[in-house]
């Protein structure tokens, strides 16, 4: 067995560490492949419904539907119809069941719609797709929340930025190949209904597979080492509370929270720039640069592939800092300026730059996405920095109102963008976007926190009342 070391902490607390791979690093791994699962389900859509719309752009010999621009839209915003209303349904199920079964579930259901959304495309026409995608988003609404719990409960302070960015960066991942892989699948003899049908059985198939490897906590693992269990639960002791029958959810207090609506608000802009770029991104390459839909998800991945690498030396340098005693919030504040305020004035270079330079707008949304890796190490985490109690609960809140900006987000833009290839009214959506990147940042900078909040745990709920109110 490996030696184990000691390993300096900034509450000025020594703990011991394992000096080796645990099964915590095993639930994280299965973590990252739901994250790149999920954003498979979700992305696919972004190309597919190009070829659904016009079958030329990729195989003629599939069928397509002819839906117009508002309607592919709505479309791309429906998955957050369904995402949006189950999310705080969402964090109560995990509270009160087993957050392991419930993911796996979720999964398994959104999988299944995925694999009948071309059956219902062909037989019921887009009604039947809006029931499918909003099928996909209801059953998916335990990912972020489910995912956050888990972290919690098994990543030790000091391992966080990494291992949760590594999870968080899945999404990243997903996207990078999702993209390029929807693109050959739809130009391919099988078209796009294959996106439908393989990215749905590897939902299926992971579920499966989480269900017999994964476990809500260390405690109830079954082949955790002895060691491993006892350093989690002593990095963790501080701030977790394990026996859950002791705490009540506190809502009022997470509500009348100040550093908890910083934190809503933060989300709701990653969401709108985020999902704004992801879901249009296929379309305005295709009808305002010009490239065909092969080449269409290939570039479309590249901004993603600059995200998910860049996300490693950030989560690094968030860790680090924490360990020369950089204070939390400014290590959280500092990452997620540099992923709102960088694509934010990249976006607004966009609007000025010529459509006869393709390189150079490639390279700027490499850039607005690219530096949006600092959103991982900063919002992101934020929830378990207030309160790991309660994280998975708040994530199901802040991303039930972010999902609101990602529906919102691809409907404005089909009603402003009339004409596809009008630069003007792209640059309007690309201005849009940057002002709601910058102002949700600056209330994250002067209202956000990363201190434990004193509702984290309710045993003492009495004497928490007591210490906020003197201090």
């Amino acid at each position: 067995m490996t030696a184990n070391r000691k390993e300096g902490r900034s509450d000025g607390v020594t703990k011991v560490s394992p000096g080796k791979l645990g099964v915590r690093h095993l639930q994280v791994l299965l973590l990252f492949f739901a994250m790149v699962i999920g954003y498979f389900l979700r992305v696919g859509i972004s190309v597919a419904v190009v070829a659904m719309s016009n079958s030329t752009t990729a195989n003629p010999e599939i069928e397509d539907y002819g839906w117009t621009s508002s309607q592919r839209s709505s479309i791309l915003s429906s998955f957050f119809w369904g995402y949006t209303i189950i999310q705080i349904p969402s964090g109560y199920f995990i509270s009160i069941w087993s957050t392991q079964k419930v993911l796996c579930l979720g999964m398994f259901i959104c999988g299944v719609f995925s694999i009948l959304t071309h059956v219902a495309a062909h037989y019921g026409g887009i009604i039947a797709v809006y029931v499918c995608r909003v099928g996909m988003g209801l059953s998916q609404g335990c990912l972020l929340p489910s995912i956050h719990s888990l972290l919690s409960k098994w990543v030790p302070p000091l391992e966080r930025a990494r291992l949760g960015t590594f999870t968080y960066a899945g999404a990243q991942f997903g996207t990078v190949l999702a993209l390029p892989f929807s693109g050959l699948l739809a130009a391919s003899s099988i078209g796009w209904p294959s996106i439908f049908y393989i990215f749905g059985a590897f939902a299926v198939c992971w579920s499966i597979i989480f269900l017999f490897l994964g476990s809500d906590t260390p405690s109830t693992h079954s082949t955790i080492s002895i060691e491993e269990k006892m350093y989690i639960k002593s990095s963790l002791e501080s701030t977790h509370t394990d026996n859950k029958e002791k705490l009540r959810t506190p809502w009022k207090e997470i509500f009348t929270s100040t550093p908890m609506w910083a934190l809503i608000i933060a989300h709701c802009g990653q969401n709108w720039g985020y999902w704004t770029l992801l879901t249009e991104m296929p379309t305005y390459l295709n009808s305002v640069l010009g490239f065909d839909i092969e080449k269409n998800g290939g570039i479309s991945a590249l901004p993603y592939l600059a995200m998910w690498i860049l996300s490693f030396p950030v989560s690094w340098l968030s860790d680090y800092a924490l360990k020369k005693n950089v204070s939390r919030s400014i290590t959280r504040k500092l990452a997620n300026t540099l992923a709102y305020w960088g694509p934010a004035a990249a976006l607004i270079v966009l609007g000025f730059v010529p459509i006869d330079n393709p390189l150079w707008t490639v390279i700027i949304l490499i850039v607005a996405v690219g530096l949006n890796a600092g959103s991982l190490c900063g919002y992101q985490l934020n929830h378990i920095d207030l309160s790991p109690n309660h994280a998975g609960t708040m994530m199901s809140i802040t991303n039930c109102l972010a999902s609101v900006t990602a529906i919102i987000a691809p409907i404005i833009c089909g009603e402003i963008i009339t004409d596809l290839s009008n630069t003007h009214l792209w640059s309007i959506v690309f201005y849009i976007s940057a002002g709601v990147y910058f102002v949700s940042n600056l209330i994250f900078l002067i209202w956000g926190k990363a201190e434990i909040q004193w509702w984290n745990d309710l045993k003492s709920d009495k004497q928490n009342n007591i210490i906020h109110r003197v201090v």
